[in-house]
């Protein structure tokens, strides 16, 4: 039985919250709390498997009382947010200190407009319960970054897959590589719309690179970290300039997500061929196993992020029982390599 400690500062969605969780066999709530402080004080008293926990509330918003409580009493935590730049902000920095993931709350967040996400609610409930919770303990932070100039031999472009997990995994990757690294960084990190915005920009103030959500039409340019929109995978296209310009596109969902890996990688190492690397980290389903497979079949590299670091040891996993994988790494160790491999003939 999974035991679920229910915070938010909406009687009337603690009360759907627990209605809908209540309702599963395996799962029981086994407390209420209607602040960020009283969340603290039950997930130490009733020590739960699983807490959902609302980002925008009094006295202590959701990120505050997720730090302590990780430090306190670490627990699997589920961010319930609003998609408000606020909300989106906080969700995006919850994600890097210790919660599992995050629901969007619906427009309206009536009782009806909850249970549209209902199924996503249970999903991540079960998911976040089979987590390790030492994946989830904040890891001391290695502020060390590659300061030099990549020097590169021929085009080439970096590509990076994550899911869940993948905000914490990410901020030991980009901010650690140097301003110079010469190269064009294509993120695909599944998220919603909205989120993926407040991950580009975080991820732009703290690290040398310039960050941004990609835009259809963007040209490529060295120095730039591209991440795919939410609901649009991303891909690439020469255009007459000989020049490589991202579009985006909103067919069908695959692996189950857009943005997909697959596609990105996939167009990716038709273009630039042996030129390609791929980054594969923490994430749950395979995407990006296809991806990897085309960037190996056209002679490019695969680093895959391992288990000792992933919240989800799932994408990598793929990568690595596919044969795939070049180097196998935790995640604090990837960039120091990755300016290794980009420095390769």
């Amino acid at each position: 039985m999974i035991k679920v400690l229910i915070v938010d500062d909406s009687a009337f969605m603690r009360m759907v919250l627990k209605d809908i969780i209540d309702k599963q066999p395996n799962m029981k709530v086994i407390g209420l709390a209607r602040d960020g402080l009283e969340a603290i004080e039950k997930a130490t008293n009733l020590k739960p498997d699983v807490i959902t926990l609302d980002v925008e509330m009094p006295k202590l918003n959701g990120l505050e009382a997720l730090k302590i409580i990780m430090k306190k009493s670490p627990t699997k935590v589920l961010m319930v947010s609003s998609l408000t730049s606020e909300g989106a902000s906080i969700t995006i920095e919850s994600l890097e200190n210790g919660a599992v993931d995050f629901i969007q709350k619906p427009a309206g967040s009536t009782s009806w407009t909850f249970r549209q996400v209902q199924d996503e609610l249970i999903k991540k409930i079960n998911e976040s319960s089979d987590i390790n919770i030492d994946t989830l303990k904040l890891m001391k932070s290695d502020k060390t970054k590659v300061r030099k100039p990549v020097k590169l031999l021929g085009d080439k472009i970096l590509l990076v897959a994550s899911s869940t997990g993948g905000p914490r995994s990410l901020d030991k990757v980009i901010p650690k590589l140097p301003g110079e690294i010469n190269v064009p960084i294509l993120v695909v990190q599944h998220m919603p719309a909205g989120f993926t915005k407040s991950l580009a920009d975080r991820m732009n103030r703290i690290s040398d690179l310039t960050v941004k959500e990609a835009e259809d039409g963007d040209v490529l340019q060295k120095n730039y970290v591209y991440v795919a929109p939410g609901n649009y995978h991303m891909g690439l296209k020469k255009i007459n300039s000989g020049k490589i310009q991202i579009f985006l596109d909103s067919s069908e969902k695959i692996n189950n997500v857009r943005p997909a890996a697959d596609f990105t990688f996939d167009q990716a190492a038709e273009i630039f061929n042996s030129g390609c690397v791929g980054v594969i980290l923490t994430g749950m389903g395979r995407d990006g196993a296809k991806g990897a497979f085309k960037i190996k079949h056209y002679g490019g590299k695969i680093i895959a992020e391992s288990k000792e670091t992933c919240v989800v040891y799932g994408m990598p996993k793929a990568v690595v029982e596919d044969g795939y994988a070049d180097y196998i790494l935790p995640n604090h160790k990837i960039a120091e390599k990755l300016i290794e491999v980009l420095e390769e003939k």
